[in-house]
């Protein structure tokens, strides 16, 4: 039996500050549903990128071509490519114009784990969205999807209830511009989360 998954955050969930978002966006569900079929993947690691005082951030010089969807609403999808190989799926957040957003780096798969796999070539579950790059060879999550809301197919949003879990606080992955801050978030214990 499939399981049905409901874009069912509300409209405020995102409109928030950015790193609170960051940590609430742990247990929720990101679905695709793309032309050859389902996938979705319970977030289990995020990290959070600020408009003020990170240089780390896109955003921080002002907007671009490339990263003007940070500064569109929240809620929206901001997909960039990096090192001109991976690319790296964002959920903007915080008030329209400020250009914050959350870096969704690691996803436990819990639908279409075949058709991850096979876009993937990679058997094992905890390896098939770990990393930020992984994630979205998985869930097939291209630039074509760059600025979709994301209360709405095909890529969205869902929650299931899932709670109860201890959150790990953290410093972000693979930057040396404010490395220091403590603005990557995952789920303690969770097998696939992409670096303890």
């Amino acid at each position: 039996m499939k399981r049905r998954y409901k874009a069912n955050l509300p409209a405020g969930f995102y409109d928030r500050p950015t790193a609170e978002v960051a940590r609430l966006l742990l247990g929720k569900i990101l679905v695709h549903h793309s032309p050859e079929g389902l996938t979705a993947g319970r977030i289990v690691e995020t990290e959070a990128y600020l408009a003020q005082e990170d240089p780390a951030c896109h955003a921080a010089r002002g907007m671009t071509r490339r990263n003007a969807p940070m500064f569109g609403p929240a809620g929206t999808a901001y997909i960039y490519l990096i090192y001109g190989v991976h690319h790296c799926f964002n959920v903007v957040t915080g008030k329209e114009g400020e250009g914050e957003a959350v870096l969704i780096r690691a996803l436990e798969p819990l639908c279409g784990l075949d058709l991850m796999q096979a876009r993937r070539n990679v058997g094992h579950k905890t390896k098939l969205c770990s990393g930020p790059g992984n994630l979205c060879r998985a869930m097939k999550i291209t630039p074509l999807l760059n600025g979709h809301p994301l209360s709405r197919p095909p890529l969205y949003l869902a929650a299931d209830g899932y709670e109860g879990f201890e959150t790990v606080t953290t410093t972000r992955v693979g930057i040396s511009l404010a490395a220091e801050l403590p603005l990557r978030f995952y789920i303690a214990g969770n097998p696939c989360v992409s670096r303890k």
